[in-house]
């Protein structure tokens, strides 16, 4: 009987296999490689290689700054925990956890999502409280579950008894009196995020190079578009550009409020920020909350609650074959750990309290 049941599972993968293969090669026959390109091409558009912001204009200055202040752990209570911490930019801007461990240990009730690409959205945290990264890089430093820091003037404080970052501001912020501030803070730490793109294989064949991506992937993206997934999902980004509804067309099961946590607002109640699928092959777990384990629950899921659609294996194992695509590295030198510059003799010391 084990070995029957064996041989079911084996000949139900192989047939998947072979209808994913069958599949693939309808859609190629049916819609060469140019036409799907063209189409998203319209859609989506490549990656620029950063995210602009005439309030705050990357400087070398700034994003020197700006690195350092974002792997430095001094910046929590406890001097343990970095912006690095919950967003690893050597693991695709994310620490895949379904809610990341911040001061003693404790959790919020919401995935930390990936940092990469980040900048580009419409607003950020999943519920759009912050306007842009220079905002939302001064949010988990206060936050007391997060980074746990009391105010800003303790934030500051801690910079200015390192001896070696008064400079470094001064330099990245020289019109200014006071060029140690918490706003600046934000700017320096956003500046730096603002260069945290990563341009993958679908940028490539977005830009003309048809081989860019496999037969597999092309197919993945013509399904993508069939089922609608762009409606959400748009832009260069792959998404991050709207809030939606989650359950927009079949409810979905959730205690979070979603951006009326920010609005109060009723109509906003389940809306989230529509997350950005570039790099989402590697950064789960899923969902506002990380409760989804597989990518392809995750697609299962968004089809027939955003799109009221019932994927079968084939089609859902031929998208994710697309996001695969949307797979990027960022240049290694730009998201290198600096050194740490020394503490000074009145640094504060770790308060785990």
């Amino acid at each position: 009987m084990t070995k029957l049941v064996g041989d079911r599972i084996g000949w139900t993968r192989i047939g998947a296999v072979v209808l994913v293969l069958v599949s693939t090669a309808i859609v190629a026959r049916a819609e060469p490689r140019e036409a799907v390109q063209r189409r998203a091409k319209a859609l989506f558009g490549v990656l620029p290689a950063e995210a602009p912001n005439a309030a705050n204009p990357i400087t070398d200055a700034k994003v020197e700054l700006g690195r350092l202040l974002y792997f430095d752990p001094r910046i929590s209570k406890s001097q343990q925990i970095s912006c690095n911490s919950c967003h690893k930019l050597d693991t695709f801007g994310v620490d895949n956890e379904a809610t990341s461990p911040g001061h003693k240990g404790q959790r919020g009730g919401r995935n930390s999502p990936s940092v990469y690409n980040a900048a580009f959205h419409i607003a950020q945290f999943w519920d759009g409280r912050a306007a842009d990264v220079e905002a939302q890089a001064k949010g988990p430093v206060l936050n007391p579950i997060e980074m746990a820091m009391p105010d800003p003037d303790h934030v500051l404080t801690v910079l200015r008894s390192i001896p070696g970052y008064a400079p470094l501001f001064a330099k990245a912020f020289p019109d200014a009196k006071d060029p140690v501030t918490y706003d600046d803070f934000g700017n320096a730490v956003g500046a730096f995020e603002r260069k945290l793109t990563t341009p993958a294989p679908f940028d490539a064949f977005l830009g003309g190079n048809l081989d860019a991506l496999t037969d597999a992937q092309v197919a993945g993206l013509a399904k993508f578009i069939e089922v609608g997934c762009p409606t959400c999902h748009m832009g260069a980004t792959v998404g991050g550009l709207l809030f939606q509804k989650l359950g927009l067309v079949n409810a979905y099961e959730t205690k979070d409020l979603g951006r009326y946590e920010a609005t109060k607002q009723d109509a906003d109640k389940h809306f989230f920020k529509v997350p950005s699928l570039r790099n989402s092959a590697e950064t789960g777990p899923w969902f506002h909350d990380g409760s989804i384990q597989s990518l392809d629950e995750a697609i299962r899921l968004m089809a027939w609650h955003q799109l009221g659609k019932k994927l079968d294996a084939a089609d859902i194992t031929s998208i994710a074959a697309f996001l695969n695509s949307l797979t990027g590295k960022p240049d290694a030198t730009y998201v290198a750990q600096p050194k740490p510059l020394p503490s000074g003799p009145n640094t504060p010391k770790p308060d785990p309290r």
